[in-house]
């Protein structure tokens, strides 16, 4: 039983540790897996004890690269992790308790000066949150581990219950929305087809809509069409604002379904409902 309100942001240390051991091991291991099968396989059709050497000393690097990153996640989670967060006592907070990984420390709640709920979107779902703590001294950043309840949790919910339980120490709480837009091109930007799914309109309008509704586009030549097809070209869609546009669009339509559907298709989606 805790003697004040408290947010859990890492329940269990050890599962923490073990999700961070897991990934020191599997990301060197994918990393260099097609460099060791290829270099194994010439071992085996050469037979040559070079290509056995060459073998063994990747190997080996690729163990002590996992060592290294295991060392690295260990040194970050213990000194940056912030495993829960208590407001003391119940009725009138005074006091707040930082937990880390290893200790905690307590500080007046005159020192805190404002909390922050950060939450990041990506085309409309949720990536991840964090409350930051805004003290005289610092700026203590509190992340939910992935399989911490609070990670689920609404971020406008979250803020209402903060503002009401530190309204008497009266801090200000905040929330705050970060967009992802930074998508990598053209990796992660759109096809035509995608974006005319997205959009419901035909895939041959695509192309003018996004010029007219300021989406950017991309045009470039697949590895593969560079080989067999050099003038094959690819155009791809940025998807943060392509998003946008999707919102516009279902806006537009509910808005003249409401008006009774007598309004005229607009110049976006003309035949671009049937014609698919």
């Amino acid at each position: 039983m805790t003697d004040g309100w408290r947010l859990l942001f890492v329940p269990s240390r050890v599962r923490q540790l073990a999700f961070g051991f897991g990934a020191s091991i599997v990301v060197p291991a994918v990393v260099a897996a097609p460099l060791l099968l290829g270099v194994l396989l010439g071992a085996v059709i050469s037979g040559s004890s070079v290509a056995w050497g060459v073998l063994w000393v990747l190997l080996a690097l690729t163990v002590v690269g996992m060592i290294l990153l295991i060392v690295a996640v260990v040194c970050v989670t213990v000194s940056t992790t912030v495993r829960w967060v208590e407001f003391r006592p119940r009725e009138t907070p005074a006091q707040v308790v930082i937990a880390r990984f290893l200790r905690s420390s307590t500080m007046a709640m005159a020192d805190l000066q404002r909390v922050v709920v950060i939450e990041r979107l990506s085309l409309g779902q949720r990536r991840s949150i964090k409350v930051m703590l805004h003290t005289r001294d610092e700026t203590v950043e509190c992340e939910p581990a992935t399989f911490a309840p609070l990670s689920r949790v609404d971020a406008q919910a979250l803020t209402s219950w903060l503002s009401e339980q530190l309204a008497p120490a009266q801090v200000a709480v905040e929330r705050r929305t970060d967009v992802k837009r930074d998508f990598v091109r053209p990796d992660e930007w759109w096809t035509p087809s995608h974006t005319a799914e997205l959009w419901r309109v035909p895939i041959g309008e695509v192309d003018g809509m996004a010029a007219r509704r300021r989406v950017e586009s991309y045009g470039y030549t697949p590895r593969a069409s560079a080989m067999y097809s050099p003038g094959t070209s690819v155009t791809v869609y940025d998807p943060g604002r392509a998003y946008e546009v999707a919102a516009e669009l279902r806006a537009e339509r509910a808005a003249r379904q409401a008006a009774g559907g007598t309004a005229a298709p607009g110049p976006d989606e003309d035949d671009a409902t049937d014609s698919r």
